[in-house]
């Protein structure tokens, strides 16, 4: 967790004020995140038995999404980490501001939050979320293997059969790396499972 946290603290809401460029970071911290887990996972196995990188990566992939939604219960192990946290979402409430902004009047009207008194975007958030969910997930797996697997059936495997397994590369229907299909919806949904319940 502490991994995607500190990428995503060095962005600057400056120059990430697009949705094309807060997606362009957070996909650099999800692919950065899942690499450094990819290449640490081996050994975590030796003590977390059964520990499968597909799953360790759909909890760090459902953080990141904490995150970008304002909805991180994780507070910090110290000062400096509360203190980086803070600014985190400070920047991240910064960058939904400036795409709120640049929203035509009727959409503006939708993302308005009526109890927000702080404009945190909420709305806004979740949407952005749901729209690139798919696309953050290929970015934190992109350093997983063929014979990575997700720990249960969850794929629409469009042969009215029933769901599927994410059998290889932690993703759905065949998709991989460097052969990306579209349309593929990641095989997980912790990110819409409350954060103390993971």
């Amino acid at each position: 967790f502490f991994l995607c946290d500190h990428h995503l603290s060095y962005m600057n809401d400056g120059k990430t004020n697009t949705t094309d460029n807060l997606l362009l970071e957070v996909c650099l911290a999800a692919l950065h995140e899942g690499v450094l887990i990819s290449a640490d996972h081996g050994k975590h196995q030796l003590t977390n038995e059964g520990s499968q990188l597909c799953t360790v990566l759909a909890r760090s992939f459902a953080d990141i999404g904490d995150i970008v939604r304002g909805k991180d219960l994780f507070i910090g192990y110290d000062k400096k980490d509360r203190n980086e946290k803070k600014q985190l979402q400070q920047n991240l409430k910064n960058i939904f501001k400036e795409i709120h902004n640049g929203l035509d009047t009727e959409a503006q009207e939708r993302y308005k939050d009526e109890d927000d008194n702080e404009e945190n975007y909420y709305k806004l958030r979740e949407d952005w979320w749901y729209a690139n969910r798919a696309t953050v997930w290929k970015a934190i797996t992109c350093g997983t293997h063929g014979g990575d697997t997700y720990f249960r059936a969850t794929c629409d495997s469009s042969n009215r059969q029933g769901p599927s397994q994410a059998n290889k590369y932690c993703r759905c229907n065949g998709d991989k790396p460097g052969e990306d299909k579209a349309n593929i919806d990641p095989p997980t949904y912790f990110d819409y499972v409350p954060q103390f319940l993971r």
